[in-house]
């Protein structure tokens, strides 16, 4: 191995350094404490769990991004979380068991065994927010306003734009179309492609009425108008679907209550977490960005395999793709040296600074650290700041 070898990370592994680094737990911190405004309770999932729990209820793409391993103890499946999501629920219907609704927040490092788009990151740092207990469409408006919350609270530069879906019209759909495992799996990826010429070919032998219904779902996508083409495609072929369509005009509504100005994008074949997802589901994406900043939906009956069925909804970020969307900060905050003297005035004056948020750097054999703009002298008796000479 080459000392180049030795310093290389893998592809999609980054590390942070200091002034990214800064900007990130400054944000961290500021979304947890909003967070608690809200009533989400902060809780900190381990970094590894067997994979019984770990992978239960959240379907087959969760199990590809998971890296597994023995354990060296109990000779059991563990796994690097991928995902801090089902992590969370174990600990809303196991560990706390409440009654009635729980709100509960995260935030930590989670590990891809790939990319989840070209572009992102395999070690995302993954903070969130999830409510428990309650099935209804206040729950997920207020989840939603906590995402685009989020958003506002990390001072992004862009504008962006909230993407609802139902994955309620979709299983309505399917349900009409009686198609077999092998052909809704074929037709599910066309449709996460909106490829039309595939979905073409996959509906081959599918009765017409049936193949025009699901290859209309490709365009049921942009402003409200969609709704309304999405009743008049559903009202006869498949009317369960409706009760969707309704869900997702009355979500909007309340969102435009108090945001006006935000644009709203419909996309009715959104499939995103269709195996583990019940109901509304939506993504807050910026001009640029090709993946989504932050999403999330209903997820009900997750906890039904740690022994309790709850009502759940839910949202993610990643910090990382948050601090890529930052400009850089310029005005990096100054310090102050401390002269390597024993001193105990001295002493306690450093520590009384750094209480009231300085940084104070020890000049270890009188050197000055770079990042010092003043310094403190000894002035008639007490220890003072100072500009450096020539500042």
């Amino acid at each position: 191995m080459t000392s180049v070898d030795r310093w290389q990370l893998p592809d999609g592994i980054e590390e942070v350094l200091p002034a990214q680094a800064a900007t990130v737990e400054q944000l961290r911190r500021r979304l947890l404490d909003m967070f608690r405004g809200w009533g989400y309770e902060l809780v900190i999932p381990p970094l590894v769990e067997f994979t019984d729990s770990l992978l239960s209820g959240l379907g087959q793409d969760l199990d590809l991004l998971t890296f597994k391993l023995t354990d060296q103890l109990s000779g059991r499946s563990m796994g690097v979380r991928a995902d801090i999501t089902p992590q969370v629920a174990r600990i809303d219907a196991h560990s706390l068991a409440p009654e009635g609704v729980s709100r509960l927040c995260y935030a930590g490092s989670t590990l891809h065994t790939r990319p989840k788009t070209l572009m992102a990151s395999r070690s995302p740092i993954q903070l969130g927010a999830e409510l428990y207990g309650d099935d209804s469409l206040a729950a997920d408006v207020e989840v939603i306003r906590l995402m685009l919350a989020t958003l506002d609270a990390a001072s992004l530069p862009q504008r962006y734009t909230l993407d609802l879906g139902h994955v309620g019209i979709y299983e309505a759909v399917l349900a009409s179309a009686g198609l077999d495992d092998e052909q809704e799996a074929v037709i599910f990826d066309c449709l996460q492609r909106k490829s039309v010429p595939d979905l073409i070919l996959a509906l081959d032998g599918v009765p017409e009425d049936i193949a025009t219904l699901i290859i209309g779902l490709v365009d049921l996508h942009g402003d409200d108008e969609v709704l309304a083409a999405a009743r008049e495609l559903f009202a006869d072929r498949a009317p369960e679907a409706l009760a969707a369509v309704d869900a997702l005009q009355d979500v909007a509504t309340d969102i435009r209550r108090q945001r006006p100005d935000l644009a709203i994008y419909f996309d009715l074949a959104e499939l995103r977490g269709y195996h583990y997802h019940t109901g509304i589901v939506f993504a807050a994406y910026v001009p640029g960005h090709g993946q989504a900043l932050a999403n999330g939906g209903r997820y009900n009956g997750v906890g039904e395999v740690f022994g309790r069925s709850r009502p759940a909804t839910g949202f993610a970020t990643d910090l990382k793709a948050l601090m890529g969307l930052l400009s850089a900060d310029s005005a990096e905050q100054g310090a102050i040296s401390l002269p390597d003297i024993d001193d105990p005035a001295l002493l306690e004056k450093a520590e009384e600074l750094r209480r009231a948020g300085e940084i104070v750097i020890n000049s270890l054999g009188g050197e000055r650290d770079a990042r010092c703009d003043r310094e403190l002298v000894e002035e008639d008796g007490s220890w003072v700041v100072s500009p450096l000479p020539g500042d």
